[in-house]
């Protein structure tokens, strides 16, 4: 993985401009640890770091590649999971090869199979190719968006980078927020409608789409997107088809030249992919896979079970582990790492995140890369097979909103009186909600109970699971860690988009169909837990430590938060001996510790940022 970034500008010569260039890519250096590159021309400069995963010594970019004397340059970002297969064809069809690094079989692939060749990969992915001859330059991100890619348009310029710093490093572009940012940031976040950079002058290239760049103008299309058509398989083969195209996709993310390891909660998905993994490992004859967990001081003593979180994660990554006969490594942090480590992941964010669980999941990155390079995740399973608590409750599929936004009333109560009217912070998020329902690919003659499961599915997908990708995506790569999803694998997300509902919560429970799959592949006991999420803290040591924090911005008069929320409300929730942690804040990760956290990352993004609002 890597991080990009670069600019066109049609109305001066950029050859004088390297200094900006190298200042944008070293915004990412965190992303790329081990080189940096640059190239730049007339028009078009473009920025590089490189973590190397595979080919080390050849992968370097930009990257350059010549048919006759056209001419084109590559930066990349991410992970081809059948170059392989690609590069066989390519290589039939006369195409050679400096390299065994996947970005040059993604920029052959391009030039033989032109904008086109996106619908061929089967990967993950944020990249942009400047054709020399055509003064053009094609920008395209993978399928989910598990890669980022966000860009600013402005008179003749257009700046693109991984990482909304990178973008903002440019001189032209400002750290201004409006009525629609603010909105983004009080009432959706820690999401983000898609498209949307939270910044006036910056946007987000959507996933599955890819982008056209020239001299006249900017032109966007979609590749990809869900497509709703009638499953004709019985529960039997469904089941056998969600295990193949799962364990492919695990296999085909297991390769590498550096050391790969996976996370392991002992849940299900996690549980689904250490196994898989550990099976391919004995197959091959390559050792023992390493697993990480994380977890917090004196957790075992504070936990209790709810809805949300069942039961604790450490007996079960002890079961799966001896199991296994994986090498374990433990993580534990305390709450003043997970206090310190708020500033850090507000900036990894380049926004106000999910709090500890960004924090923590920062720390923890940072503790895996002192020995690993890659790791397996098991994010998505959840949003793809239905498996979070809002797909069964009735409270949640009636809300007509995002079931993990269902405080908003209270969210806009926080807001001072101003801010709020200009915001409008509940039509706000009813327009997005709606905006997403108008979205969602049907199935004529679904009744009605199975249009809202696929309405809710899409919500999932296409709405939440942004939020923990992107994430992953920052909290990884800001520690120079590479980390793989399977459960994004496209044709998976295909395949059981279109799995009706009863199929998907066979045998009565959530996420039935992936149980029934992973028979004989888990232990029964482990094949059965009930769903548990990140794990988070539950010290009262943190509710209070970041409740001071935020008692702090209150009382300096010059903390650039104070203007936009209602400070009296504010300081009488952070100063009620009654707080209590359940407040519905956002999802089943945030609630009151994570509000007070929220609100002080908002500060500390303010201020470190210079944000304007207006």
């Amino acid at each position: 993985m890597c991080g990009i970034t670069g600019w066109i500008d049609w109305n001066r010569d950029l050859t004088k401009q390297s200094e900006s260039l190298e200042k944008m890519t070293d915004t990412l250096a965190p992303r790329g640890p081990d080189a940096s590159g640059t190239w730049i021309s007339a028009h078009c400069a473009l920025g590089h770091r490189r973590l190397s995963v595979i080919d080390p010594e050849n992968g370097a970019q930009p990257m350059i590649r010549h048919t006759g004397e056209d001419k084109y340059v590559i930066v990349y970002n991410g992970e081809l999971y059948n170059a392989p297969e690609l590069r066989k064809e390519l290589e039939s069809r006369g195409r050679a090869f400096a390299t065994n690094c996947d970005t040059e079989v993604l920029l052959v692939a391009f030039m033989e199979w032109g904008k086109s060749c996106v619908e061929r990969f089967n990967g993950i992915f944020a990249f942009a190719i400047w054709d020399v001859a055509e003064q053009e330059l094609f920008l395209a991100r993978d399928r989910l968006g598990v890669k980022p890619l966000f860009y600013s348009t402005q008179d003749g310029l257009f700046i693109f980078g991984s990482e909304q710093k990178c973008i903002l490093a440019h001189p032209a572009v400002k750290p201004e927020v409006g009525a629609e940012g603010l909105a983004e940031i009080f009432i959706l976040g820690p999401a983000r409608t898609p498209g949307h950079g939270v910044y006036k002058q910056i946007s987000e290239l959507r996933p599955g789409r890819c982008m056209t760049v020239n001299h006249a103008g900017l032109k966007t299309t979609t590749y990809w997107q869900l497509k709703s058509s009638p499953h004709e398989q019985d529960i039997e083969a469904t089941a056998e088809q969600v295990r193949e195209l799962l364990k492919d996709t695990v296999e085909r993310q297991l390769v590498s030249d550096v050391p790969v390891c996976t996370l392991l909660s002992g849940g299900l998905d996690s549980s689904a992919l250490t196994t898989l993994a550990v099976n391919y490992y004995n197959d091959n004859g390559q050792g023992n896979v390493h697993t990480y967990s994380v977890d917090y001081t004196d957790n075992d003593k504070h936990f209790k079970a709810h809805a949300f979180q069942p039961n604790s994660d450490a007996p079960w990554i002890e079961r799966m582990t001896t199991h296994l006969g994986t090498v374990h490594h433990p993580i534990q942090f305390d709450t003043p790492e997970l206090v310190c480590a708020l500033e850090a992941a507000t900036f990894a964010r380049d926004l106000p995140g999910m709090a500890d669980v960004d924090a923590s999941l920062l720390l923890f990155c940072h503790e895996i890369k002192k020995d690993a390079t890659v790791a397996i995740s098991g994010e998505a399973a959840d949003e793809i097979f239905g498996g979070y608590p809002w797909f069964h409750r009735e409270d949640a599929l009636g809300a007509n909103t995002f079931p993990w936004s269902l405080a908003s009333a209270m969210r806009a109560d926080l807001l001072a009186p101003d801010v709020a009217a200009w915001i409008k912070p509940l039509d706000y998020i009813g327009d997005r909600y709606m905006q997403a329902i108008a979205e969602v690919p049907h199935l004529d003659g679904e009744t009605e109970q199975l249009r809202r499961m696929r309405q809710m599915s899409y919500l999932n997908i296409t709405r939440f699971m942004p939020t923990l990708l992107d994430r992953k995506d920052r909290m990884s790569m800001a520690a120079g860690l590479e980390v793989r999803v399977p459960f994004c694998d496209h044709r998976l997300v295909e395949y059981v988009w279109n799995i009706p509902w009863e199929i998907k919560t066979a045998g009565d429970r959530e996420k039935g169909i992936l149980r029934k799959a992973l028979r004989g592949v888990l232990p029964d006991d482990v094949l059965t837990r009930k769903k548990s999420p990140y794990p988070k803290t539950h010290n009262p040591n943190y509710l209070a430590a970041v409740k001071g924090l935020l008692l702090d911005v209150l009382n300096d008069p010059g903390s650039p938060l104070l203007p936009l929320i209602n400070v009296q409300k504010v300081r009488e929730l952070a100063e009620s001996d009654s707080a209590k942690s359940n407040i519905p804040w956002f999802g089943q990760l945030m609630s009151g510790p994570q509000l007070f956290a929220y609100l002080y990352q908002m500060n500390v993004w303010l201020k470190q940022y210079k944000v304007v609002i207006g």
